[in-house]
């Protein structure tokens, strides 16, 4: 059974659900579909919706915020409006060494395009991504 022909959805590991909650619904703007346990934590996992479909699981977990890779991304038309609106949500965006970011923390994308980096509150590693 090929999987290219199921719905993909990123799960992140975070050590407080209500801090993500916060972070999530709040100063991301992700609407949560559903609310459910994590192992042992009766209400520790919440699903968010992007672009009208279930796309992140945030779980209750130990193993929060210990990969350094970017979790998950998502493909914006418009990166500095995006970039605007998060850090007035008060998102911090990343800036790597070896990489020109403008004043914003956006930097240009291998082969093209824009990209900026930021993380939630266990250091899960997030991205913006645009064509132009």
């Amino acid at each position: 059974m090929p999987l290219s022909e199921h719905h993909l959805r990123a799960s992140i590991a975070v050590s407080d659900i209500q801090r993500a909650v916060a972070f999530y619904e709040g100063t991301l703007g992700l609407p949560a579909l559903q609310s459910g346990p994590s192992a042992t934590i009766a209400d520790g996992s919440r699903v968010y919706g992007a672009s009208g479909m279930a796309a992140l699981n945030v779980y209750q977990s130990v193993t929060a915020g210990m990969s350094p890779a970017t979790l998950a991304t998502w493909y914006v038309d418009d990166i500095d409006r995006i970039v605007d609106e998060l850090g007035s949500s008060g998102v911090e965006f990343i800036r790597y060494d070896g990489l020109e970011h403008d004043a914003r923390g956006i930097t240009a994308r291998a082969g093209g395009g824009r990209i900026a980096w930021f993380q939630d509150p266990d250091g899960n590693t997030f991205a913006l991504e645009a064509d132009v």
